[in-house]
């Protein structure tokens, strides 16, 4: 499988991640003030699963363009 197939399955597995990440998030906030003390840990999550997605789709995007 060539670096920029891998790239691409990474990213998708970013994306359900995140996806899962901010439903996650939207349950907590739907259920307030129900587990109000899980929203720091919900959100940092989320945070990082979009911070990784960003960072993969940039470096995709760097690939796509240098080939």
């Amino acid at each position: 499988m060539s670096d920029l197939e891998e790239l691409k399955k990474k990213v998708r597995k970013l994306q359900s991640r995140a996806g899962t990440a901010k439903m996650e998030l939207h349950d907590l906030a739907e259920d307030l003030p129900v587990n109000w003390t899980e929203i720091k840990v919900v959100a940092e999550k989320t945070f990082d699963a979009f911070a990784e997605l960003d960072a993969a789709k940039r470096e995709l995007s760097a690939l796509e363009n240098s080939s």
